[in-house]
């Protein structure tokens, strides 16, 4: 077996007694094993990262910006080596982890474009006698240490949306991944050292949850950014006292057609949309509101889609669903189809399970307090109802404790104005399922966290404003 991958802090590789291993979802065999960065090596993190952030302050933005190209380079020369690795430490389908790469790379272009636009605005101080004479500077400065704790279902670009926009700014980064999937983010450190980063200014620590919940109560942190569960972002919320904290917790994305919508796009994207990379997505569509006048259509539709969606191998480039994470995962998601089923929900396909693989299924009859409706189901399930009018469909849609996107399929401007004002959710996509272009601004509201992400609104996350007040003599 191959000795374990070793850490990185402050540019440097570190081993450890400690060590996990990184199974392929597929069969469970061993992908890999990394080193384990315990309190001692955390510690030497943190205090390496507070000299990294000095240097990083201190670079001019046109240096910050050519590190962040060079790295941006480097991911795309080695892609395929990249895509290879998410295959084997995520299961996701070898089409899924090239776009995956070309994502992370085009996220890093972006960062190191607005590391040259770093600018502030000059604040009118003479609204008031006491203003007279004075000028206002308001300018974004770096928060110091970025903690970016990362998730297992996009384990390069998620670590991109943090550290590109952190390093843009002028902060250091410590990247705790999920041990899950570590491998590509230790190769994205070493793509940002090759690319000239200062080694003070970048770590790549994975670690137990115990160390990690360590790092986000060091008050030394200057930002917590977290990608993952509503249980545990809540959590490092709560530990981390005056730190600041901005966390993506995904959602259960409902979609609303209408009955003058183009039926036959609506529903091939709705089949692209809940079960690409075995519907292990933040963004994953999970609840199909169909107009009563097209649900028999549409149901017959999104169900003949979905069963000619090939399951297996992800290595194999025919494969559209691979596996899940772990077979715990596929589990609780047969649970929650089994508990729907024998509340009177009807399985229209899917719904086994053979180890890891979860067959893609459509559900109908269910109700909104039923867990594949009302929980983040983060599997291959999506549920269909019928509505009779536009208000019941976004009642429903916004029944939720998430609010990241909603979708709504029509050619009516006055329905999409109407959705837009009513939906309870970050982000309304019309004529399209949820989805994330990378340098839009991304987040949501209720359960499904706080603050945005896309590099120009990460950087706010990740910079302080400062005025400067300055009276003439």
């Amino acid at each position: 077996m191959d000795p374990s991958r070793p850490f990185l802090i402050g540019g440097e590789r570190r081993e450890s007694l400690r060590s996990a291993a990184v199974a392929f979802p597929y069969d469970g065999s061993i992908a890999g094993r990394v080193d384990l960065a315990g309190a001692v090596e955390i510690e030497d993190a943190v205090r390496t990262a507070l000299t990294g952030a000095a240097e990083m302050a201190a670079l001019p933005s046109h240096a910050r910006s050519a590190i962040l190209a060079r790295m941006a380079a480097l991911v795309e020369a080695d892609a395929d080596a990249f895509a290879q690795t998410i295959v084997l430490e995520a299961g996701k389908t070898i089409g899924m982890a090239r776009i995956e790469v070309e994502r992370a790379a085009a996220t890093l272009r972006v960062s190191a474009e607005e590391a040259r636009r770093l600018g502030g605005e000059v604040v009118d101080l003479d609204w008031t006698p006491a203003g007279e004479g004075c000028t206002g500077v308001y300018r974004r400065f770096p928060v110091g240490i970025v903690l970016a704790i990362t998730p297992f279902n996009f384990p390069l670009s998620t670590v991109c949306h943090k550290l590109g926009p952190a390093l843009a700014a002028g902060n250091a980064v410590i990247v705790r991944p999920s041990t899950k999937t570590p491998l590509s983010a230790l190769a994205l450190g070493e793509c940002a050292l090759a690319a000239g980063c200062p080694p003070a200014a970048i770590s790549v620590v994975p670690s137990s949850t115990a160390d990690a919940e360590r790092l986000a109560a060091d008050p030394r942190i200057g930002l917590v950014s977290f990608t993952g569960s509503p249980e545990v972002g809540w959590h490092l919320k709560a530990i981390a006292g005056r730190t600041r904290v901005a966390l993506e917790h995904g959602g259960n994305a409902a979609v609303i057609v209408e009955p003058d919508a183009d039926l036959e796009l609506a529903a091939a994207r709705c089949v692209q949309g809940g079960f690409a990379n075995a519907g292990q997505v933040c963004l994953s569509v999970q609840r199909v509101f169909l107009h009563a006048q097209v649900y028999d259509e549409g149901v017959a539709r999104i169900v003949a889609g979905v069963q000619a969606l090939s399951v297996g191998d992800p290595r194999d480039p025919a494969t559209a669903v691979g596996p899940m994470i772990s077979e715990a995962a596929a589990v609780m998601a047969e649970e929650m189809v089994r508990e729907a089923v024998e509340a009177g929900a009807r399985c229209e396909c899917g719904g086994t399970r053979t180890g890891r693989l979860f067959a893609p299924t459509v559900l109908t009859g269910t109700t909104p307090s039923m867990r594949v409706n009302a929980e983040e189901v983060f599997a291959p399930v999506v549920t269909v109802t019928p509505y009779d009018r536009l208000a019941d469909a976004l009642a429903l849609a916004n029944d939720s404790a998430y609010g990241l996107q909603q979708s709504l399929f029509t050619r009516d401007l006055g329905t999409i104005v109407r959705a837009f004002e009513q939906c309870r959710a970050g982000s309304l996509i019309v004529n399209d399922v949820a989805f994330r272009v990378d340098q839009m601004p991304y987040g949501g509201t209720g359960a499904s966290g706080t603050g945005r992400e896309g590099p120009r609104y990460a950087i706010e996350e990740m910079t302080e404003a400062r005025l400067l007040v300055v009276r003439a003599p």
